[in-house]
């Protein structure tokens, strides 16, 4: 069986049924929807960091200008609430193209330029002139289009396709030549690799996933505010997840997310004293011991990790 096959079969296909299951056995939806946000961030991460190298700090400007993409298409063109999603998804493109020279830049600089820039769209759609627009500071409430339920599967949909687009990286030429260029640029030009291209597509691609992502939220939440949608915890959980599972696999981001999320729910808001605690230990961890994160332990015994 090809690999693209075997993964689909063995990775993506269960964890759609599963969360696609879940809540008709586990009552806290909430909780689920969170899950399988952070599933579609954590990904979305990996295909810019995982398959380039630019370690997007700033990667929630995108996720938010999906959800006030979605939101303004709702409140102001009582557009139906998955085409508002697809346009909150184009949203975050077009503001990637738009982001598209801080490609020019590499390392602390980009990381730093593109944290800048998601807060430069923040206080964009919360100054209080364009409140016609944006309901500015304060904040967004929709009516008639809350449905957590279609939200959640949603979301599941988007899950899955993210999924499916990182198997097509991990088996495709197309994403060899993402990896030839992250790990030597020089020497995948010379071979006659378009560098410019193969980023400006990855990054398009994570701005994507992280727009559908903001624009499934603002539907399943309907009401919220600026600093909801652009808090730096979504950047900071996707890559930390991310990380922490293993970029640039399949599974990583999936281990990373139901191990330090499934933690951050059992002790996070009820001692968050521990917690911080806890989740630093286990970064500092992962930093000195895991550098290739968690999937790293299967791959030293000489098994094979997507």
């Amino acid at each position: 069986m090809h690999n693209a096959s075997k993964h689909l079969l063995f990775i993506l296909a269960p964890l759609v049924v599963v969360f696609a299951l879940l809540p008709g056995v586990y009552q806290n939806h909430l909780l689920l929807f969170n899950f399988v946000i952070f599933l579609i961030l954590a990904q979305g991460v990996n295909i810019i960091y995982g398959f380039t190298g630019y370690l997007p700090f700033g990667y929630v400007g995108f996720f938010g200008a999906g959800a006030y993409g979605f939101a303004i298409m709702v409140m102001h063109l009582q557009t139906p609430a998955p085409l508002a999603v697809l346009v909150g998804g184009l949203v975050a493109v077009a503001l990637g193209l738009l982001l598209t020279p801080l490609l020019r830049l590499s390392g602390a600089y980009f990381a730093i330029a593109n944290l800048a820039a998601s807060l430069a769209v923040l206080h964009f759609v919360a100054n209080p002139a364009l409140e016609g627009i944006t309901k500015g500071p304060y904040g967004v409430s929709l009516t008639g289009t809350f449905n957590p339920t279609h939200a959640y599967y949603a979301a599941v949909v988007v899950m899955a396709l993210t999924v499916g687009a990182v198997i097509y990286l991990k088996n495709s030429p197309f994403g060899l030549a993402l990896q030839a260029v992250r790990e030597d640029a020089v020497s995948a030009s010379m071979a006659g690799v378009n560098i410019i291209k193969m980023r400006v597509i990855a990054w398009l691609a994570s701005a994507l996933v992280a727009g559908l992502a903001g624009g499934i939220y603002a539907w399943y939440v309907s009401v919220f505010y600026p600093d909801n949608v652009f808090s730096g915890e979504f950047s900071i959980f996707a890559i930390v997840f991310a990380l922490f599972g293993g970029v640039a696999t399949i599974t990583g981001p999936i281990v990373g997310v139901l191990i330090l999320y499934g933690i951050y729910n059992l002790i996070g808001f009820t001692t968050p004293q521990y917690f911080q605690l806890i989740y630093g230990l286990l970064i500092m961890g992962l930093v000195l011991f895991l550098p290739a994160g968690l999937v790293s332990l299967a791959t030293r015994r000489g098994w094979h990790v997507p």
